[in-house]
């Protein structure tokens, strides 16, 4: 019996329970097989910023395993798992936005997917609305986003700042490079300073 055929990895059994997960170097401190995360076995998905997704599975309440290719039925589409775990990230996780003493804003979520924001054009879409201007946006670590008004720049240079420490800090970084949200290209790009 192959992988993609038992129960556990049946795609039927875990199609709604996979999401995405934002990563600069290809490991993860907590997932279940997190350590050894390899492009030569892994359905990763090319992001901005020379960053990756990399797809897991939820098995239990604080418990998320990587998926891997032999867990995946022969011809699966990537494109399609990757709408299908972001479709899944925006039913079941709940993002809040919280200020920062610094005059910022970050993305608090469940702990597992403050980072899997990134992938969610619609709330980048209503953050630039209810501010009027383009947002830079800093991603450190999994648990960690942050964003401000571009046109802020004390603001901004705050927010680059504590990045930088919960960079440094953190088993599970994203990343130290920026990203902006353009309110008229309503796009997510890479930031040039």
């Amino acid at each position: 019996m192959r992988k993609y055929e038992e129960k556990k990895y049946l795609f039927e059994n875990i199609k709604d329970h996979i999401y995405p997960w934002v990563k600069e170097e290809l490991r993860d401190s907590k997932a279940q097989n997190g350590k050894n995360i390899s492009e030569k076995d892994t359905p990763i998905v090319s992001f901005i910023n020379g960053l990756s997704i990399i797809f897991v599975i939820k098995r239990d309440e604080d418990v998320y395993e990587v998926l891997k290719d032999n867990m995946l039925p022969p011809g699966c589409d990537v494109e399609a798992l990757y709408y299908k775990a972001c479709e899944n990230l925006a039913r079941d996780v709940e993002f809040v936005f919280a200020n920062t003493w610094y005059g910022g804003f970050a993305v608090l979520a469940d702990g597992w997917h403050e980072g899997s924001s990134l992938c969610l054009k619609h709330i980048w879409q209503v953050c630039v609305d209810k501010l009027k201007d383009d947002l830079i946006i800093a991603a450190p670590t999994r648990e960690t986003v942050l964003f401000a008004p571009a046109s802020q720049e004390k603001v901004v240079e705050r927010m680059v700042s504590h990045a930088e420490q919960a960079y440094d800090q953190a088993k599970d970084k994203v990343s130290r490079k920026r990203m902006l949200f353009s309110k008229d290209r309503k796009e997510l790009t890479a930031y040039e300073d």
